[in-house]
C-alpha cells in the first residue's frame, strides 16, 4: 500500500507516536477525567493534530486548504501543551513526560509552521 504524503512527514509521525502514547497513559487518569474531562480533551485535541494534517495534506489542488489545516494542527498542538501542563500540575503525569510531550509538541509546531511557509512561497 502506497504512503499518502502526509504519512512520509515528519511531523506526522511524531504527531501519529505522541497521540498514542497520550492516549494510552490517560486511560490511567481518575474516571472523572474520561469524558470530558482532562483525559478526554487531551485525547481529542492530540488526535486532532494527525487528523487535521492528513485532512489538510489530501486536499488536492488547494494549497490554501492544506495550509488552514496545517494551522489548525498548529492549534491543536498547543492546545495538547497546555492540557498537558493541567495533567502535570495535577499530578497525573510526572514532570519529566510532561516536559518531553511539550518540547515535542514545540518541535512539531515548528515543523507545521516550516510546512506552511514552504507552501506559501510555493504558492
Amino acid at each position: 500500500m502506497a504512503f499518502l504524503k502526509y504519512e512520509n512527514l515528519d511531523a506526522y509521525k511524531l504527531a501519529y507516536e505522541l497521540a498514542l502514547d497520550i492516549h494510552k497513559l490517560s486511560l490511567g487518569f481518575p474516571k472523572y477525567e474520561q469524558f470530558g474531562g482532562i483525559a478526554d480533551q487531551l485525547r481529542r485535541a492530540s488526535k486532532s493534530v494527525c487528523a487535521n494534517m492528513a485532512e489538510g495534506m489530501s486536499k488536492t489542488g488547494s494549497s490554501v486548504e492544506e495550509n488552514r489545516f496545517l494551522r489548525i494542527a498548529r492549534g491543536s498542538a498547543e492546545e495538547c501543551r497546555v492540557w498537558l501542563q493541567f495533567c502535570k500540575d495535577l499530578n497525573y503525569i510526572d514532570q519529566e513526560k510532561a516536559e518531553k510531550w511539550r518540547n515535542d509538541y514545540v518541535r512539531m509546531s515548528q515543523m507545521l509552521l516550516g510546512l506552511i511557509e514552504k507552501r506559501n512561497k510555493a504558492a
